[in-house]
């Protein structure tokens, strides 16, 4: 006679709950920790939160400008700059 191989009930719910355990003990052991970083300022309240360093001055931030663009449909240009041959209108 040929003896088969089962897996018993009992075999299996005891590999279960190995399994179980070494995943939460992996969870436990694992567990991120919040960094403690330091964030530096490089003006003044920017950006929020941050640490000034001894012996640097902090100045406000500059203030953002629109930039001044020229027209760019010119008569020379009236197909808005597309790299084709001839005037497409």
């Amino acid at each position: 006679m040929c003896r088969s191989k089962h897996l018993s009930i009992k075999s299996v719910t005891v590999a279960g709950i190995a399994a179980s355990v070494l995943l939460g003990v992996a969870g436990i052991t694992l567990n991120p920790t919040p960094a403690g970083a330091v964030v530096y300022c490089q003006y003044i309240g920017y950006p929020p939160s941050c640490v000034a360093r001894a012996g640097v001055v902090l100045r406000p931030r500059p203030v953002a400008r629109a930039a001044v663009r020229a027209r760019t449909a010119s008569p020379t240009n009236l197909n808005g700059g597309v790299n084709r041959v001839g005037v497409r209108r």
